[in-house]
């Protein structure tokens, strides 16, 4: 049996499927499933669910979804869970990050930057079982994007330790310590315990 991927973000799969093996994954696109799932949510665990319940009933299989985004300590937490629509339908990623830089224009301190990425992971069956886990990942917004790595605002999230943004690193190191990685770490003992039949 494999893990449903309940997700249509291409960055998203490719790096549940780095960091999943070896348990075998499928994607929407492998079963032929169309699903598109309103994020009604105001949490990023509200969000997680509604996507895991929708795509474990639609399929039959056991689904995986996240919902992650990234929090502005100076915008109040903001995009939050608005993360991907913030600013609106019209913008990509770079219109997103632009648009975020410019509403932080006015600060002037690195502390004043203070951000990090959140994860929540919620895998679900049809039959209602579930676990679910959460990871962050602490950093600051940088003053421009750099980096052409990633997805999403990886070009604008600077990491100290590394002395670089998310999107200037290898693949195998952002896998060693994003958000995700950290939620999906803290998920797969209850991924196993719950979900046997994913490890035989």
């Amino acid at each position: 049996m494999s893990l449903l991927l309940a997700s249509n973000n291409r960055g998203k799969l490719a790096e549940f499927a780095r960091l999943l093996a070896p348990i075998r994954v499928s994607t929407p696109d492998q079963l032929s499933l169309q699903l598109s799932v309103t994020e009604s949510g105001t949490t990023f665990a509200d969000n997680a669910a509604l996507k895991a319940h929708a795509f474990a009933e639609a399929s039959g299989s056991i689904a995986l979804a996240d919902d992650s985004g990234l929090e502005v300590d100076a915008l109040d937490g903001a995009p939050g869970v608005y993360s991907a629509r913030y600013g609106g339908e019209g913008l990509d990623d770079a219109g997103r990050c632009r648009l975020l830089l410019d509403n932080l224009s006015a600060t002037t301190t690195r502390k004043e930057r203070s951000a990090r990425f959140r994860c929540c992971l919620i895998a679900m069956a049809p039959d209602g079982r579930s676990c679910t886990a959460e990871g962050c990942c602490e950093g600051f917004i940088a003053d421009s994007p750099a980096g052409d790595g990633g997805f999403g605002y990886d070009p604008i999230f600077y990491l100290p330790d590394y002395g670089c943004t998310v999107a200037q690193l290898e693949p195998a190191e952002k896998d060693a310590i994003s958000h995700r990685a950290r939620a999906l770490e803290a998920l797969l003992p209850g991924l196993k315990a719950t979900f046997p039949e994913l490890v035989r």
